[in-house]
């Protein structure tokens, strides 16, 4: 069955001279407009105890170099406001921040009768024109909108947002339980176990490498009482530094979504532990690792790959004793019979031998079969 659904390129950008000045004033007006407008409500609050309602075209007489850039730009930075604003008073998460320089530099236009388009070697984008560009991917569909990004590293994307038509991929009548862990990144209860990449640890040693000389460099530019803005040796070194983490980013999302796609593609119902991340990394010894493995984000790929794709994704309760409970006879261990350092163990009730995390999945699945059937299933959670 054919579904419209939002789908987002991220697209690689090779900005002229001209074209990256436009980019700078589009994002430092985007913060601008996003912190004179968050500073203004605060005030606003304080002293009347309402929500300002304030437009980024209040600011323009006033701040004139404002209408320079991109109008939709500053448009959607009132939206996203607003929308952080109003979750944080509905939801209670935490409230918006005051955005800083050449942290996640961004802007978001939209598209209007053709003013975001896309042809062979280029992006066409509001007030600037036709952009060179490199595309991983041939784009189809009706642009909905456009995010352009500056990375640390010195290189620009766009994310297009595009509606597309995808069709439910076939039924295989096969269903799996998914494990997650640290020294295997996944064991599913077909027995298949994913090595976990390690992708920080693999440049952990390059990373450290990299940021002590940036300390150092760090060092000396304060010792001559120079800024670091205006220290090319230390902004060199930073550009280094960034291009690591670049390569660790891109390495684990390359290896999350051809596993989570080919998860999708080969099953039907698809059994997960909903963790409570959040609440692991506050461990020190085990944060790194677990953050390196990145969870969240395969779990999220799962749920969003199979609304697309007409499969079903189904979590369970992250109480549920997957681990300490016999497949083969449902015999429950207590916390003091089975310690996180057992990872095999031999079941008093029916004597089966159990590998801890195999056990496990087999357990998930079975109890996402039960939940699958109630449909208790798990919705998208956020785009490509």
């Amino acid at each position: 069955m054919a579904k419209q659904i939002l789908k987002a390129y991220k697209v690689r950008l090779y900005p002229n001279e001209d074209q990256q000045i436009f980019f700078a004033k589009s994002f430092g007006c985007s913060r601008f407009i996003w912190n004179k407008m968050l500073a203004d409500k605060i005030e606003h609050y304080k002293t009347t105890k309402t929500i300002l309602n304030n437009t980024p075209a209040q600011y323009k007489k006033e701040f004139e170099w404002l209408k320079e850039v991109d109008s939709l730009a500053l448009a959607n930075v009132q939206k996203n406001l607003r929308a952080a604003y109003n979750k944080f008073f509905k939801q209670g998460t935490g409230f918006p921040k005051f955005k800083k320089k050449g942290i996640k530099d961004s802007y978001t236009t939209n598209n209007q009768k053709g003013t975001v388009a896309v042809s062979q070697n280029t992006v066409k984008l509001p007030k600037i024109g036709h952009i060179n560009a490199k595309f991983p991917d041939k784009i189809n569909g009706l642009i909905k909108s456009a995010t352009i990004s500056h990375t640390p590293s010195g290189k620009y994307f766009v994310s297009l947002l595009v509606e597309t038509i995808v069709n439910d991929l076939p039924t295989t009548q096969s269903n799996i339980g998914i494990d997650l862990g640290l020294t295997d990144f996944i064991v599913l209860s077909n027995g298949t176990k994913v090595a976990n990449p390690k992708f920080l640890s693999k440049l952990q040693a390059k990373l450290a490498r990299e940021q002590k000389i940036l300390a150092k460099r760090r060092a000396v530019a304060k010792a001559e009482q120079r800024k670091l803005s205006e220290s090319r040796n230390y902004q060199k070194q930073k550009i280094k530094v960034a291009k690591v983490y670049d390569k660790i980013t891109n390495a684990r999302k390359d290896f999350l979504h051809k596993l989570s796609f080919n998860i999708i593609k080969n099953h039907d119902v698809i059994a997960i532990e909903d963790l409570n991340v959040k609440g692991m990394v506050k461990n020190r010894k085990l944060a790194k690792a677990i953050s390196d493995s990145s969870w969240s984000s395969f779990a999220t790929m799962l749920s969003y790959k199979a609304e697309w794709y007409g499969k079903q994704v189904v979590k369970i309760d992250r109480w549920y004793p997957s681990s300490k409970t016999c497949s083969n006879c449902n015999h429950l261990l207590t916390k003091a019979q089975l310690p996180l350092s057992v990872r095999t163990w031999d079941c008093p009730n029916c004597l089966q031998k159990n590998n801890r995390d195999l056990n496990a999945s087999i357990n998930i699945l079975n109890q996402g079969l039960i939940l699958a059937k109630q449909s208790r299933t798990v919705g998208a959670t956020g785009l490509a």
